[in-house]
C-alpha cells in the first residue's frame, strides 16, 4: 500500500463542535481508527484524514464547504471509494466528506425522461428503480453494484454500454452543486435542448471534485430496449479481432456492447477457471445488439457479417439466458484470475481511435518484451477504451522500476496514436504527473485559472488531477 505523507494535527475542538452543529455529532468521525477506512480508494494509496463527515442534504454540504473555506481546510468529497486513481485519498490532510448517505431518488419523471437524484445513490439502485418505468441510465461501470452516481459523474465513468449510449456527460442534463467558496450553483437544464450560457454541467462532470461538490443531478433517461442478442466471436489473434472491431464500427448497426480480451487474458481464463476455449483462440469479442424485437435478427446478422474477418475462428450465438450467462462467464472469469496472479497489478484505461487498436496492441507486445513485463489487455473495444494491465509486484523494486518505465512508454505510445491517457478511471494522483504530456501549457494555464475561479483557496481535493502550475 502506498501511504502518503503525514497529515496535519487533529482539528480543534471548536472546529469539531462547529462541524457537529451542521451534520450532528453522530455524523462526525475524528478518532483515527474510525477515520482510517475513509483514507483510501481502490488504488494502493492511503492517507489518514483529520475527520470524516457524513452529509445528507445540500444545505449541509454548503455549510461544510463554507466552514472549510473560512479555515482553509482541505475538503475531499467521497462516494464508495471504488475509484482506482487515488482521487479521494486525503494526501494533503483535511476532511473527507462522505456523500454515501445522500442516496435518495428525488424524482422520476417518465413523461420527460428524467430522474433527479442525490450523488450517493448507487448505480445499481438507480437502474432497479428505473426498470419498472421502462427506462435506464446508460452509464454501467463494472462496479455498478457499489459505485455511486456521484462517483460516475466525478470520473465520467461509463462502461460497456458507452459504445452505443455514450458517457455520463451525454446523459446528464443539469446539476446542483457547491463551489469551493461555498456558493450554491445550478447548471444545465431540465430539457434535452438548451444553449443559454456556458456548459458548466459538462465541465463539472469528470472534474473529480476539484471545482465543486455535486449535490443533485438531473439525469437523462433512455427507454429499455425491447430485445437483445448476445454472441461471442473468437479469433486467431488480437490483430484479427481488432480488424473485426473496425469493421463492426464502420457499418450502420452500433452494438450496445463490444468487449474484447487478448491472448494473455484468455490464457488466464484457461488456467484459472473451468472454462473450455480451444487452444487456437488468441482473442475474443463479446458482442451485444439491442433494439426493437421485429428487426433484431437483421441487426444481429449485419454485425455478425462484419465480424467475419480473416482470422475468425467461430461465432457463438446465445439462444437462452443460460447461454448468455455462459458466454459472459469467460469475461467475468478474468478479474478473479488477475487477482490470483497479480493482486497488485498496475491497471490503466487508455483510449485510442478504434482504427489504431491494432497499432496499440502491437506496440504493447513490443513493450512487454522490451521490459520483461507481462501485459494483459481487455476492455471496451467499440470506443477504443483499452484496460492495460501491467502484472508486477510492488514489493520488488527492480521489477517496479521496469513496470514504471513500461507504463511511461505506454502513455507515449497512446499519445502517438492520437489517443488519451484515461477513458473512465480519471486522473487523480496516479496519472497527474503525465497530464502535461497530453495537454499543452496554454491549455493547462486556462484549466488552473478555471479551477481558481471555482475554488479560490484551493480547498477542494487539492493536488489532484492537474500537475503543479500557475494557480
Amino acid at each position: 500500500m502506498n501511504t502518503s505523507k503525514a497529515i496535519a494535527s487533529p482539528l480543534s475542538a471548536d472546529l469539531c463542535q462547529a462541524l457537529s452543529a451542521i451534520v450532528g455529532t453522530d455524523s462526525v468521525l475524528t478518532d483515527p481508527g474510525d477515520c482510517w477506512p475513509y483514507g483510501y480508494d481502490n488504488s494502493r494509496r492511503h492517507a489518514l484524514p483529520q475527520a470524516v463527515l457524513f452529509a445528507t442534504t445540500h444545505e449541509q454540504v454548503r455549510d461544510i464547504v463554507k466552514l472549510c473555506y473560512q479555515h482553509r481546510i482541505p475538503l475531499i468529497a467521497r462516494g464508495k471509494g471504488t475509484g482506482t486513481t487515488g482521487a479521494t485519498v486525503p494526501d494533503h490532510g483535511g476532511i473527507v466528506l462522505s456523500l454515501e448517505r445522500m442516496d435518495r431518488i428525488l424524482e422520476i419523471d417518465p413523461a420527460n425522461r428524467i430522474a433527479r437524484v442525490q450523488p450517493g445513490l448507487t448505480n445499481q439502485a438507480l437502474q432497479q428503480a428505473l426498470k419498472p418505468n421502462g427506462f435506464f441510465w446508460p452509464p454501467d461501470p463494472t462496479s455498478a453494484a457499489v459505485c455511486t452516481v456521484g462517483g460516475n459523474l466525478a470520473y465520467n465513468s461509463a462502461g460497456p454500454r458507452a459504445v452505443k449510449y455514450n458517457t455520463p456527460r451525454e446523459n446528464t442534463l443539469g446539476l446542483r452543486a457547491v463551489t469551493g467558496a461555498g456558493e450554491e450553483i445550478r447548471t444545465g437544464v431540465n430539457t434535452t435542448k438548451g444553449v443559454v450560457g456556458y456548459d458548466l454541467t459538462r465541465l463539472l462532470i469528470g472534474s473529480e471534485g476539484t471545482l465543486a461538490i455535486i449535490t443533485e443531478a438531473v439525469l437523462k433517461l433512455t427507454p429499455l430496449a425491447e430485445a437483445k442478442a448476445t454472441f461471442q466471436a473468437t479469433y486467431r489473434d488480437m490483430h484479427a479481432a481488432a480488424r473485426a472491431v473496425s469493421a463492426i464500427m464502420a457499418q450502420p448497426i452500433t452494438p450496445c456492447a463490444l468487449e474484447f480480451m487478448d491472448g494473455a487474458s484468455i490464457e488466464m481464463v484457461r488456467n484459472y477457471s473451468d472454462l473450455h476455449l480451444p487452444a487456437s483462440v488468441g482473442a475474443l469479442l463479446m458482442i451485444e445488439v439491442d433494439g426493437p424485437a421485429h428487426g433484431l435478427n437483421e441487426s444481429m446478422q449485419a454485425v455478425i457479417e462484419a465480424a467475419r474477418v480473416d482470422g475468425v475462428i467461430d461465432i457463438d450465438i446465445a439462444n437462452s439466458e443460460e447461454e448468455v450467462e455462459r458466454l459472459w462467464r469467460t469475461r467475468k472469469a478474468l478479474s478473479p484470475a488477475l487477482r490470483n496472479i497479480a493482486p497488485k497489478k498496475i491497471n490503466e484505461d487508455v483510449v485510442v481511435p478504434v482504427s489504431r487498436i491494432p497499432d496499440l496492441i502491437s506496440g504493447l507486445e513490443q513493450l512487454s518484451q522490451t521490459h520483461h513485463i507481462q501485459i494483459v489487455n481487455f476492455g471496451h473495444a467499440g470506443n477504443g477504451n483499452i484496460h492495460v494491465n501491467l502484472l508486477t509486484d510492488p514489493d520488488d523494486p527492480e521489477r517496479m522500476a521496469r513496470a514504471h518505465q513500461c507504463l511511461s512508454e505506454t502513455f507515449d505510445l497512446v499519445l502517438e496514436l492520437g489517443g488519451t491517457l484515461s477513458g473512465e478511471h480519471g486522473v487523480g494522483l496516479e496519472k497527474r504527473d503525465f497530464v502535461d504530456r497530453e495537454i499543452e501549457p496554454a491549455t493547462l494555464r486556462l484549466m488552473h485559472a478555471i479551477r481558481h475561479q471555482f475554488d479560490p483557496k484551493g480547498i477542494l481535493n487539492p493536488g489532484k488531477m492537474l500537475p503543479a502550475g500557475e494557480q
